[in-house]
């Protein structure tokens, strides 16, 4: 009975958990358009699979983009090295970059951060 109890604790711990998530979507333009057309708070990620600091930055937007505070926000990856198109589009040199929109308005930017904090003040700037 423990057991069952434990799980089904676990299920609603997930379940609520889930309900504040921000949405996570490999970029699409259309999709990426239609946000910026509701004025949604939107991250764009650039990053590379084989690149630390993108690594490092993955747990910390996992943690932050689960917080009730960001549970509007939209976070499209792209991938720095097969979708140069759309790296080109957001003049970004780096892989490891953060782009933060409040609809078509860019609030923010940021290149290889790694600090919780300012990576939490970036994905505000986009929830204004």
């Amino acid at each position: 009975m423990r057991f069952v109890r434990a799980l089904f604790g676990l299920t609603l711990l997930l379940i609520s958990s889930s309900a504040f998530a921000a949405e996570t979507v490999p970029f699409d333009a259309a999709r990426f358009a239609a946000a910026q057309r509701a004025d949604e708070p939107i991250l764009v990620h650039i990053r590379a699979s084989w690149c630390p600091t993108c690594a490092a930055q993955k747990p910390i937007l996992e943690r932050l983009t689960a917080e009730p505070d960001f549970k509007n926000l939209v976070v499209f990856t792209v991938d720095f090295d097969t979708q140069k198109d759309v790296v080109r589009r957001f003049h970004a040199d780096m892989q490891s970059t953060l782009i933060a929109f409040k609809g078509a308005t860019e609030t923010g930017r940021s290149v290889g951060d790694t600090d919780e904090s300012s990576i939490a003040k970036l994905l505000r700037s986009a929830e204004r």
